[in-house]
């Protein structure tokens, strides 16, 4: 049997197929397989971290990896330096604690997390290479725009909640600060600086930052802290940032589902900010120990027509204040009763307690019948959750468990 014999290439073609095989191979990176041993560290040295919360035996987690690790091989060669952009994924199984601390409840889940800290809204989006490499050039993207005459401020959307910096310089630890607040909450507010000259004239006691509110008439705020304390910076700006009353959409409906806390709803016309603001400030007056235990919403008449229905409402009932547990949906009597102390607060606590939930099956309590009066069970029918159909669908995602609300 002869030897196998090789052509000796000159040195010319030998360099020619190296330069074009390193051309034409595409750039791919490793995808870091996070463990409670190195989690924190990775998380906290990325500017920018995307984080897959992934089971094997997941049908969808299977479909997502390929995507993952080919939107990582596309954003590696647009931000190539090492901390700019992490692509991490976490095997929930191996590491059920890591799961249990980022309340993992559905496979795969997909958070951002910034220098370590995990953004409120994970990644709801389309699972495509493109979708996924869109939303991290959307990330890094600066989300402070910087003002060139104060002028501008004149045309700002004020229907917005808007954050303006005032600062000597841009290279300061004190605009430092703010921008890292600003990559943070850019999704909640608008935010917006102006440097030297022309922000001199609103530097007449230094750098500062002023809240511009929704609307014209309420007055600008202005924060008193330390410029250069990152928390206190923070949880100012979030407090203005992040109102106790949101408003819910299809698009954030998931998201809102999610958190797990039954809403407190107030349905109003779009036009009928005056509704809008009583309930805004009844809820903040009776309700804000609640906060953390329940949702606070408002939602567009027209848009939700179908939850209306639910509980035998059109838009012409506007505004009507309603309980969903995610299980059962329950009115509020009268809206002008909200104006009554302490009537939005016990309705909330009736939720708490079980009562609105016994009343809908067997009828008023005993204490709330006249003395001497009969009782008994009334059969009943009550409507059921509308908002509970926003949830994370069984068809995009494996759910962990189910709710149980009242």
């Amino acid at each position: 049997m002869n030897p196998a014999v090789f052509p000796a290439f000159p040195d010319l073609r030998c360099s020619l197929l190296l330069l074009i095989t390193w051309v034409f191979t595409p750039v791919t990176t490793e995808i870091t397989s996070l463990d409670t041993e190195n989690i924190d560290d990775i998380l906290r040295n990325a500017d920018v971290a995307l984080v897959n919360f992934y089971a094997d035996w997941c049908r969808f987690s299977q479909m997502l990896h390929p995507i993952f690790e080919e939107a990582s091989n596309v954003i590696k060669e647009e931000y190539p330096s090492e901390n700019q952009v992490v692509f991490a994924r976490v095997d929930c199984d191996q590491h059920s604690e890591i799961a249990q601390r980022y309340r993992i409840s559905k496979y795969p889940t997909l958070k951002l997390f910034r220098n370590g800290m995990m953004m409120k809204r994970e990644y709801r989006g389309q699972r495509s290479v493109k979708a996924l490499a869109d939303y991290i050039r959307q990330q890094k993207s600066d989300p402070v725009q910087e003002l060139h005459d104060l002028v501008e401020i004149t045309t700002l959307d004020r229907s917005k909640r808007n954050i303006i910096g005032y600062f000597e310089q841009m290279d300061s630890e004190h605009y430092r600060v703010f921008q890292k607040v600003a990559n943070i909450l850019h999704d909640d507010c608008a935010f917006f600086s102006a440097f030297g000259t022309v922000s001199k004239p609103e530097r007449f006691s230094g750098d500062n930052i002023i809240y511009k509110p929704p609307g014209h008439s309420a007055p600008d705020m202005v924060y008193l802290g330390s410029m250069t304390n990152f928390d206190g910076v923070y949880n100012w700006i979030q407090d203005k940032c992040v109102p106790l009353v949101r408003e819910i959409t299809f698009e954030n409906g998931e998201e809102l589902t999610e958190e797990g806390l039954p809403f407190l709803i107030l349905f109003h016309m779009k036009e009928d900010t005056e509704s809008l603001e009583i309930f805004q400030n009844e809820v903040a007056r009776q309700l804000i120990s609640e906060k953390g235990a329940i949702n606070f919403l408002h939602a567009d008449c027209d848009k939700f027509r179908h939850p209306l229905l639910h509980i035998q409402k059109t838009p012409a009932d506007c505004p009507v204040i309603a309980i969903d547990s995610f299980r059962h949906m329950y009115v509020f009597e009268n809206f002008k009763d909200i104006l009554i102390p302490g009537k939005l607060k016990q309705f909330v606590f009736d939720l708490h307690s079980g009562k609105l939930h016994r009343e809908f099956h067997h009828g008023p309590d005993p204490t709330d019948t006249a003395q001497g009066q009969d009782t008994q069970d009334v059969a009943s029918s009550p409507p059921e959750s509308s908002f509970q159909k926003l949830a994370p669908s069984e068809y995009r995602y494996t759910l962990l468990r189910d709710r149980d609300e009242l």
